[in-house]
């Protein structure tokens, strides 16, 4: 028998398809994926996860704020986890349209009609929708950036810096605010940088991997020092679905993984690992190629995860040298991925 109607969005993204992938192996829910395929979606990411006693896929957009309504009227979900959004800073910062649109708009329809199905009004839920919840996933650049020291905690302010971070900010606020007026059941997820199977080729790690292995420059902002918490998606995968299951209504928990590196460091052990996993007549590290900086790169983010931890039981069960090797022998098995 199955347990909840979840809705799952962005889930043929890099981590909701990796979210998919982990809550069919380990619950009984009855899962519905809705993606847009996006550049950023895929459903080669969801291969294995959709066959019969797996999940039902819909290609949608959350911005439709018809078929949302109509998919909440038809299914009557009792769980959201929103991954759906516009994601990467540097098509932010040449095209901020689509971010404020999917990632404030897009939201705000998932919240309205998730009070809809499970409210009588503010305060009052229904009775087939006592345990319902709403997992909202955001990100540490919301924080803004980061000095040489210190931690992004939950009580930090908001400064996002960039179109992405300030749409995902405002989203983080709307999430808020339907908890306090209305008493949605809402528990917020804020990650630092997630890296592993199925991350789309325009992101840092895969994009060392490409360049390294077809031999073209790789390119590093700046003198590459910026600094970056590294998190094993399947490590964050678990913490959101102890969040989603455990976590306090209305509270805020942030995922991440005590892995600080900087940006010429993950290039380096790349390299390095590559030089041992498919080697060549000279390092791959000969091809780094410094580039000039991204517009209002933010130096450092790192995040204090003890609230995750002490709170819900959760640990990284990878560092960042473990996890790297699993990744880049995940994307050498699947180059295809890379193209």
């Amino acid at each position: 028998m199955k347990h909840n109607k979840v809705l799952i969005t962005g889930g043929a993204g890099f981590i909701g398809s990796n979210y998919v992938q982990h809550v069919l192996e380990t619950s009984q829910d009855e899962i519905f994926v809705l993606d847009k395929l996006t550049y950023a979606g895929d459903l080669k990411n969801l291969e294995g996860c959709l066959d019969e006693n797996g999940a039902h896929f819909i290609e949608g957009d959350i911005c439709d704020d018809a078929l949302v309504k109509r998919l909440f009227e038809e299914h009557l979900f009792n769980r959201v986890v929103h991954f759906a959004a516009e994601s990467h800073v540097d098509n932010s910062i040449t095209g901020p349209a689509a971010f404020i649109e999917t990632n404030i708009v897009g939201t705000f329809n998932l919240l309205q009609n998730a009070y809809k199905t499970w409210m009588n009004g503010p305060q009052d839920l229904k009775d087939d929708f006592q345990n319902a919840r709403f997992l909202h996933v955001s990100t540490d650049e919301v924080y803004g950036t980061l000095g040489e020291t210190g931690l992004f905690t939950e009580d930090t302010p908001y400064a996002p810096n960039s179109p992405y971070s300030a749409s995902k900010a405002s989203s983080d606020f709307i999430v808020r605010s339907y908890f306090h007026t209305y008493g949605l059941p809402v528990v917020t997820t804020n990650c630092s940088n997630n890296y592993g199977p199925n991350q789309h080729k325009e992101k840092l790690i895969p994009t060392i991997i490409r360049k390294a292995i077809s031999g073209e420059p790789i390119p590093i902002y700046g003198d590459g020092t910026n600094v970056r918490d590294w998190l094993y998606v399947l490590d964050h995968c678990k913490g959101i679905k102890l969040a989603l299951e455990k976590g306090r209504l209305g509270e805020t928990y942030n995922i991440g993984g005590r892995n600080e590196r900087q940006n010429l460091y993950i290039a380096h052990t790349i390299c390095d690992i590559l030089d041992e996993e498919q080697p060549r007549e000279t390092s791959y590290r000969e091809q780094i190629a410094f580039v000039t900086d991204r517009p209002g790169h933010d130096f450092r983010y790192a995040i204090d995860a003890t609230k995750m931890e002490n709170e819900l039981g959760w640990r990284a069960d990878e560092n960042f040298e473990s996890g790297i090797k699993k990744t880049i022998r995940w994307y050498l098995n699947h180059k295809d991925r890379l193209l």
